[in-house]
């Protein structure tokens, strides 16, 4: 009986130690480029100023015109002399050309 114990015991611990590898594997792979990514993005909506132009999650290219930081909105310059209102969480990323790294 104490032979079988013995057995089983070793058997999950095994278990525990692969379910943990499993685990930081997923973790470096998986989510820890996707809270980076999230990071970047975030700090890309922060640096926005007026001029800047970008492009919303809907393919909207536009020009930043207003800034209203109390509520979180930009106004952006999608043609000569129309202006849309959108939320700043909705800008995806700049419109302008990015250097090769």
């Amino acid at each position: 009986m104490i032979q079988f114990m013995q057995a089983t015991g070793g058997s999950n611990s095994s278990f525990l130690i692969m379910m943990v590898i499993i685990f930081a594997i997923m973790w470096l792979f998986m989510i820890r480029p996707q809270q980076k990514k999230q990071k970047e993005i975030q700090k890309f909506r922060n640096s926005i100023a007026i001029g800047s132009q970008v492009v919303t999650a809907g393919g909207i290219y536009g020009t930043v015109v207003a800034i209203d930081e109390a509520n979180n909105i930009l106004t952006l310059e999608i043609a000569k002399n129309v202006h849309v209102r959108i939320d700043r969480n909705s800008v995806f990323q700049s419109a302008q050309p990015q250097e090769n790294k």
